[in-house]
């Protein structure tokens, strides 16, 4: 046989057994009852796992970033122009208000009392001789008026001359005695100006900042640019924990209320504020409030300008709405929920607050009781039949309370 001849034996032997498979598939087919080829399978609702919407209070406490400030601080500048004679305090130390942190020297200040208290003697004195020459022409006019009352005795005009003089006399203490005054205001000004040589703590606190030595030329304006203070003092003995709430969490906020927050150099203890001051103003630009607290820190743990973690409270005026965080959808456009009503699937809008472990806090168009897919996606479309599957119960607590973004 050639070889051509056995190619095409082989492959007419193969399309035969091709040929009888395929028949005895289709009677087997056949006897079973199934379905012909290509036919569809029945279709019936889906089913889908379901969840209901329940209503409980919120009571929650958010972790925001927050800063201790110190409750005073300021930059100590010289009055007067001088040398630093001396300086008593350096970075860290510790005062109390009324200590001497630094002593200036001023020569020419000592000459300015000087001639104030000179000039204040001689006008002293001129104010004297004043007062002696109204009380003389005072007494003659008085004697020249007793002796007018007898008639031809002292001239008329001489008693109207008498009067005058007194009044002039009277007219030049009182100018003296404003010249006086005036002398012994300066001279205060100026000892006033000698007491600020001696530079003194308005607090107590702890200095965190020196910029100045014995010998230096200091001034309220000594050099270009921003003036450099000498010291700086900080109380530390309290402190303010300033920090920025959101302004979804700042409806009930109440002075008063006690606070809790960490701090990075004390891993594990937990310190405690006051609510103090509450701006009333949402800034513009990070759309938070600052709110202040008055932490007491007698002991000098806590150093101004710490970063905190404050364990803030959130609380509605009333019960909110929850569903399971699975439940949420969303789309490009939109989030919602599928909720099931009368065996057919519908969306419904929703905005999320806050999250607890497996739940979601929802606002929209709910209600407590109502039935939603426990898990949201947009393949179950608008009109959708499907069949309820009622899941387990969702704890309410399991992981703690966060933040939904």
């Amino acid at each position: 046989m050639t070889p051509s001849k056995t190619i095409v034996r082989i492959a007419f032997t193969a399309a035969a057994a091709v040929l009888t498979a395929l028949m005895a598939a289709s009677c087997s087919s056949n006897r079973s009852g199934g379905s012909p080829a290509g036919s569809p399978a029945p279709a019936g609702p889906r089913a889908v796992d379901v969840a209901r919407v329940v209503e409980q209070p919120l009571d929650v406490q958010l972790s925001l970033p927050g800063e201790l400030a110190a409750y005073q601080t300021v930059a100590i500048f010289p009055r007067v122009t001088g040398f630093v004679k001396s300086i008593s305090v350096d970075r860290g130390s510790s005062v109390h208000a009324g200590d001497v942190l630094a002593v200036l020297e001023a020569p020419e200040l000592a000459a300015q009392r000087l001639e104030a208290q000179s000039k204040l003697l001689a006008l002293e004195a001129q104010l004297a001789s004043a007062r002696a020459k109204a009380e003389a022409d005072k007494s003659t006019f008085d004697r020249l008026k007793n002796a007018s009352a007898t008639p031809g005795v002292v001239a008329g005009n001489d008693v109207v001359v008498a009067e005058k003089a007194a009044d002039a006399s009277q007219s030049q203490v009182v100018a003296a005695q404003q010249s006086v005054d005036a002398a012994t205001q300066a001279l205060s000004v100026v000892r006033d100006m000698e007491a600020y040589l001696r530079v003194t703590a308005p607090f107590s606190g702890v200095v965190t900042e020196r910029n100045v030595h014995p010998g230096a030329l200091v001034g309220p304006s000594s050099g270009a640019g921003a003036p450099v203070p000498m010291l700086r003092l900080v109380e530390n003995s309290r402190l303010r924990a300033v920090v920025p709430v959101p302004e979804a969490y700042t409806s009930g906020l109440k002075t008063g209320t006690e606070i809790t927050f960490t701090v990075a150099a004390y891993p594990g203890q937990t310190f405690s504020g006051k609510v103090a001051r509450i701006a009333q103003a949402v800034d513009v630009n990070t759309r938070t409030m600052a709110v202040e607290l008055d932490v007491a820190n007698p002991d000098g743990r806590l150093a101004s300008g710490t970063f905190c973690q404050v364990g803030w409270p959130v609380h509605r005026p009333g019960p909110s709405l929850f569903v399971p965080s699975g439940s949420v959808a969303s789309t490009t456009d939109r989030t919602f929920v599928v909720r099931i009503r009368g065996g057919k699937a519908e969306w419904v809008d929703i905005r999320t607050g806050l999250t607890s472990g497996r739940l979601v806090e929802v606002f929209g168009e709910l209600q407590a009781g109502d039935v939603v897919a426990a898990r949201g996606t947009d393949e179950i479309r608008p009109g959708m039949e499907v069949q309820p599957r009622e899941s387990k119960p969702v704890a309410r607590r399991a992981e703690g309370w966060n933040d939904r973004t």
